[in-house]
């Protein structure tokens, strides 16, 4: 097995300071002081004066590269996979959308295939977000509404089949059949969100309940008090939004783009939640990567158009957005410079805590003793130079 030594200024889960990280074959084995002496034939990988990063890890993710997830198909996965690594991210969890029993299902397959046999040039794959076709109507976002339904055990059975495959699982917490499908998660221990939902605080109260730890892109899709007063004048009740928000329990996501939040929800956010309980996502599209112009999200056949355009993806009336189409590279980058967090700070954001919440942190997530060699070399300006995963280079070309 070959010795690697990773030189530069080292992201760590609590600082970034200069040194070397000795890794050997697909594990890390050391962090040694700036010029100490290596194993005979090491390699040393020189990051000058960028960053030797763990990682990134994407929790919400559909597609780029012109491939969604939801194609079905062993192209699209490579497509996506490969491109997603180009930005950083060495491990995450293929998101669906709105669609099909089949075309989900299909997804699914194709997930459990890519667990099994990682795409050697792209990102490893956790597993599925399963996300949707339980959502509220009304939340739905930019996702078709016309496959949106019940939660019917007849249906879900077949999902959970993949179990194994299937990171976590969104619900909207007031749709029929909610309680039994959180539960049924629960038996199959799949973790359980809540999303696309226009539930109230006290829905929300029982959701905890049932289990779920974890609410998908805070601030959007979702309820608040405002939306809520619309059903009830008096007395004003908290949404999703105030829920999560006050539970300890619940962990959450945000898209730093720069155009689905501004600085002040960003640090909100993190003020409230803390850098443990808050992860960064991209919530990207196929249009990742693609030029400016009209793209699908989810499957080709039933999906749901967007425009790409200033850096955004907007519905095709451009008047609400629907979905991002950054990589977790331009993520790390515009949280960063948007709130002035100290790096190590927010790549943890993009890496361990992500990592935590997909309970995948004892493996990756950060570069500490015994795991996985999954490290990104970055420059000063957060760009990508190099990219290993299990302490294997990934060719990077297009």
């Amino acid at each position: 097995m070959q010795w690697l030594a990773f030189r530069g200024s080292l992201v760590l889960p609590t600082e970034v300071r200069l040194g070397t990280l000795l890794v050997h074959g697909e594990q890390i084995v050391d962090i040694l002081a700036e010029g100490a002496a290596l194993p005979d034939g090491c390699m040393v990988v020189d990051a000058g004066d960028g960053f030797v990063s763990p990682g990134f890890v994407d929790l919400h993710v559909h597609g780029g590269s012109g491939a969604d997830f939801m194609d079905g198909t062993a192209e699209a996965f490579r497509a996506a996979l490969k491109c997603h690594a180009r930005h950083g991210t060495t491990a995450m969890a293929c998101t669906t959308t709105v669609a099909k029993h089949e075309q989900i299902l299909a997804t699914l397959q194709q997930t459990r295939a890519f667990r099994k046999q990682r795409e050697p040039n792209g990102s490893r794959v956790l597993g599925a977000h399963f996300y949707g076709p339980y959502f509220r109507y009304e939340a739905r976002g930019a996702h078709p509404g016309g496959p949106i339904r019940a939660a019917i055990e007849k249906e879900y059975s077949a999902y959970l089949e993949f179990a194994d495959d299937i990171t976590t699982a969104t619900v909207a917490p007031e749709i029929e059949g909610a309680e039994a499908f959180a539960r049924a998660c629960n038996k199959k221990n799949v973790r359980l969100n809540v999303g696309h939902s226009w539930a109230t605080f006290d829905q929300m109260a029982q959701a905890v309940g049932w289990g779920a730890r974890h609410v998908d892109h805070l601030f959007c899709a979702m309820s608040d008090k405002s939306k809520l007063r619309n059903f009830q004048m008096y007395p004003m009740q908290g949404g999703v939004l105030e829920a999560t928000l006050y539970y300890d329990e619940l962990t959450t996501e945000v898209i730093p783009d720069g155009k689905h939040l501004d600085t002040s929800l960003l640090n909100l956010a993190l003020k409230i939640k803390g850098h443990d309980r808050l992860a960064l996502v991209t919530d990207t599209s196929r249009a990742l990567d693609m030029p400016d112009g009209e793209y699908m999200i989810g499957p080709l056949d039933g999906g749901e158009r967007l425009i790409k355009r200033d850096n955004v993806g907007m519905t095709p009336d451009g008047k609400a957005l629907a979905s991002s189409v950054i990589g977790m590279d331009d993520a790390v980058r515009t949280f960063w410079q948007m709130t002035g967090r100290p790096l190590w700070e927010v790549i943890r954001m993009a890496s361990l805590t992500p990592a935590r919440i997909a309970g995948w942190d004892r493996e990756g997530g950060s570069l500490e003793r015994r795991k996985r060699a999954d490290i990104a070399v970055l420059d000063r300006d957060i760009h990508v130079q190099r990219m290993f995963i299990d302490g294997r280079e990934l060719n990077l070309a297009r």
